[in-house]
């Protein structure tokens, strides 16, 4: 069974930094593209970030450019999202994303991912 699992989320001050970290397991996703996207209340889930199979290659929301980095270990299976000066803003559930199709992506839409995660809450206090 394919798992994602996210963890890293929490309460942070505006101004700081957390990493989130997403951990696959059941297949390996070493030639596939990942991503993060993320769901504040009352809203549609929207892309964050992405990052093709090599890690060569990565998209960004407009929103996050500049202040998140997305990177992946293909060796372990993982891939993560180090968030720097966050704003209350950026509170929202995160949920990793990855695609089954290799050596595609990076992408920025939800359907062309295949697996997700439950996601891991990030609350920024202002």
């Amino acid at each position: 069974q394919v798992q994602l699992v996210e963890s890293g989320g929490g309460l942070v001050q505006a101004g700081g930094s957390l990493s989130l970290s997403c951990a696959a397991s059941g297949r390996s996703f070493r030639r596939s593209a990942m991503g993060w996207f993320r769901q504040a209340p009352g809203k549609e889930r929207e892309f964050v970030a992405a990052i093709n199979w090599s890690g060569g290659s990565t998209y960004y929301a407009d929103s996050v450019k500049g202040r998140f980095t997305i990177s992946r270990d293909r060796a372990k299976n993982t891939v993560s999202l180090q968030m720097n000066s966050l704003k209350p803003e950026d509170t929202a559930v995160y949920y990793c994303a990855a695609d089954s199709t290799d050596y595609y992506g990076p992408h920025r839409t939800e359907y062309e991912y295949d697996y997700w995660g439950q996601g891991t809450q990030v609350t920024v206090s202002s």
